[in-house]
């Protein structure tokens, strides 16, 4: 899909010399993974924090307890 952008070209021109891209449209697609990787990294860390946790879990009674219910250890 062609778009037309009004890009700043000292943006531009130095997103090209800094991402090591050969064409605008690499360096502007490249750009966009990168922004779109770091917001979601955003989002993931904003929900730190937000999880309940059980201190009395203990995840090797779980696996023991699974264990002995598939008849041995699976590891």
């Amino acid at each position: 899909m062609a778009t037309n952008l009004a890009i700043d070209p000292e943006l531009l021109n130095r997103a090209l010399v800094v991402g090591g891209e050969r064409t605008k449209k690499a360096t502007v697609t490249a750009a966009l993974k990168e922004y779109i990787a770091r917001r979601e990294q955003a989002e993931i860390v904003a929900s730190f924090g937000t999880l309940e946790w059980d201190d009395t879990y203990d995840y090797k009674d779980e696996r023991r307890a699974r264990d002995d219910r598939l008849g041995g250890t699976t590891d």
